[in-house]
């Protein structure tokens, strides 16, 4: 991608954010070596609408579809889209890492089986990756469907 290509999907994003009617003024546009496209809109919205966008990451991951839908037919290219609207998904990963290290040390210490809530597949994904190194504990995935959680038990 080139730069015409990034001031089209600029221009593209802040048109998809005003059909919506939020601002988007602040677009940041990172491609990676593989052409991935990471798209972070930062503005100062107003709490209502950010947590209308936001929702607990589920509007935000199905605006993130329809918007890779939408780049990809305008721009006739296929490439992978991360959209985070306000660091959401990088606090989001910050807080189910802490919480993974947290109750895996007290699993650890007290050899007491931890059950997490049940949460998407991309949460499950983080938190097993960040105890994968951990010789002292194990975690697993349990359940089905929308009740799929991890249990964190000591070796």
């Amino acid at each position: 991608m080139d730069n015409n290509d990034i001031n089209n999907i600029k221009a593209l994003v802040g048109e998809f954010f005003d059909k919506m009617t939020i601002p988007a003024t602040k677009i940041d546009v990172r491609i990676s070596t593989e052409e991935d496209l990471f798209l972070d809109q930062k503005d100062a919205l107003n709490e209502k609408k950010d947590s209308v966008l936001i929702n607990g990451g589920q509007t935000l991951f199905e605006t993130q579809r329809v918007l890779k839908m939408v780049l990809n037919k305008k721009l006739q290219k296929n490439f992978y889209l991360d959209l985070d609207i306000n660091d959401y998904k990088k606090q989001k990963i910050e807080y189910l890492k802490s919480l993974a290290k947290d109750l895996a040390d007290h699993v650890a210490l007290t050899k007491e089986t931890k059950t997490l809530f049940p949460m998407p597949a991309y949460e499950r994904r983080i938190i097993h990756k960040e105890l994968s190194h951990r010789s002292d504990i194990i975690s697993e995935s349990q359940g089905e469907g929308l009740d799929r959680h991890i249990i964190i038990k000591a070796k």
